[in-house]
């Protein structure tokens, strides 16, 4: 595309250089840059972009977009007031307003973003709607599946995903949205035709600083759907169990197209006699005057919510709610979502992701609702991450589980034995213990457990690695539970 047709999706204060370049490729990594790119000068909170401009026309930029004048003989300077959104606007255009061709379905919230997307593309594809995928646990392009590099990826890597889905003969696109890639402008220039709020429990305050802060950047998603330049009509679909999803109901207004979904008895989509056993929960939906007995192979109440979500979200895309429900039927297990490990034992061991106090409450309340004999919790917290929530993660499975097993999660930069002293200030009762090697713990737990047990492996899901100070290794809850119970004897089976 040429650069002085490309220009006209962004406002620029001043133009150094010819406008007659070909540009053949957007970037905000100097590293990735290649020949006749577009390099665009990002500040980072640890790094400033611009610091790269040089090192971005070495490798092949001809255009370098900046918030300084900057003169180079090599490549021509767009000067702009914000280069974040310049990224996001330039990309949109560069692959040709991919998500105008596509039906696209936003999920936010702190926790059940992965599995509400899982569900509702699965539904769509039962609905013979071609789905692509975007979150935290991969990207999935018609056949392809690609690893997942940040729920959200920065705007010319989505718009980038969003072409490739296009171009794959996909006719939606479901993702979740962080709260991050929403104040950061990730998704600019996107236009919804369905977002859905889940709920709002601390998480993040190591970047949103307040609760009321991490709201509004979660609420941002909803607020601008009555004016998407493009007139889709966009329907915001609700949790109206959370007290957040209630102020965003009461924020968005009666002229905004809303539906609620819950266990309330307004709730537009309301479940009611829910059931959990080991193999899914069933439950009543009673939606559009309408009942339907619901069956998901998911265990638990949250479970329930996430489903309901995925409903509303498939007949807000125009999809039959009677398909959709006898879709759900044959869901997919979603990797490191109350995961079970193959035991062929007596006791059971579960993988999640549950790594705030609230998830945490929600996966130990639906795992004592299966009555095992004892509840085993092998759980940690991250470093580098909000610090406030490490003793309210210790005093959730101190009240609800039987014995504890504290050890590291993703530690990063902070000291190991620090977060596990900080985490175990929220027990009141002695059982627990610390091991801090996480495959030691986890090996441990397993150990104990004895006949009608169950055991958690929280925190990690389907992350398949572990971050320290100077390094990262491989390491995966799931194969680490694997190999324990193959050096476990047999006694108890």
């Amino acid at each position: 595309m040429l650069l002085k047709t490309l220009i006209a999706a962004i406002p620029i204060r001043q133009v150094i250089g010819l406008l007659d370049r070909e540009v053949e490729g957007i970037y905000y990594d100097s590293r990735r840059v290649q020949k006749n790119g577009l390099y665009v000068a990002v500040r980072g909170a640890k790094v400033d972009g611009h610091q790269f401009t040089n090192q971005a026309i070495e490798r092949g930029a001809t255009t370098i977009v900046v918030e300084h004048p900057e003169t180079h003989a090599r490549a021509t300077s767009l000067v702009v007031d914000d280069s974040r959104r310049a990224l996001a606007d330039l990309a949109f255009a560069f692959y040709k307003k991919p998500a105008l061709r596509l039906k696209m379905a936003g999920v936010t919230g702190t926790n059940g973003k992965t599995t509400t997307s899982f569900l509702l593309k699965h539904i769509c594809e039962s609905a013979g709607l071609r789905s692509g995928l975007i979150g935290t646990v991969r990207y999935q392009i018609g056949e392809r599946v690609l690893p997942a590099t940040r729920t959200t990826p920065e705007s010319a890597d989505l718009q980038e995903l969003l072409a490739q889905m296009v171009n794959a003969g996909c006719h939606a696109a479901v993702m979740e949205v962080s709260s991050h890639a929403l104040a950061q402008e990730r998704t600019r220039g996107l236009e919804w035709d369905v977002a859905i709020f889940t709920n709002l429990t601390q998480d993040h305050l190591d970047f949103h600083r307040t609760m009321e802060d991490y709201f509004e950047a979660k609420a941002g998603l909803f607020t601008g759907l009555t004016n998407q330049p493009n007139k889709k009509t966009a329907v915001s679909v609700i949790n109206l169990d959370d007290r957040y999803g209630e102020q965003l109901v009461k924020r968005l207004g009666e002229d905004a197209p809303v539906v609620t979904y819950g266990l309330a008895q307004r709730a537009d989509f309301r479940a009611s006699n829910y059931r959990t056993e080991f193999g899914g929960t069933s439950f009543q939906l009673d939606a559009r005057g309408r009942s339907y007995l619901v069956r998901v192979p998911l265990i638990g109440r949250f479970n329930v919510a996430n489903a309901l979500a995925a409903l509303a979200a498939a007949v807000s895309l125009g999809i039959n709610l009677r398909d959709a429900v006898l879709s759900l039927s044959k869901a997919p297990q979603v990797p490191g979502r109350l995961e079970a490990v193959p035991a062929k034992r007596q006791f059971q061991i579960f993988v999640d992701y549950a790594h705030t106090d609230d998830a945490l409450l929600n996966v130990l309340k639906t795992l004592r609702e299966l009555s095992p004999r004892r509840l085993i919790c092998v759980f940690g917290a991250g470093g580098d991450r909000d610090q406030e929530k490490r003793p309210l993660m210790g005093r959730v499975t101190d009240e609800n589980a039987d014995y504890s097993i504290i050890t590291s999660d993703n530690p990063r930069k902070e000291d190991p034995l620090a977060i596990i002293e900080e985490v175990k200030k929220g027990f009141r009762s002695g059982n627990f213990e610390a091991v801090p090697d996480r495959a030691e713990a986890i090996t441990r737990a397993i150990s104990l457990a004895q006949p009608r047990d169950i055991v958690l492996i929280a925190g990690k899901g389907h992350e398949a690695y572990q971050e320290f100070a100077d390094h990262t290794v491989p390491f995966d809850d799931l194969q680490v539970a694997q190999r324990a119970l193959e050096n476990r004897p047999l006694e108890f089976q």
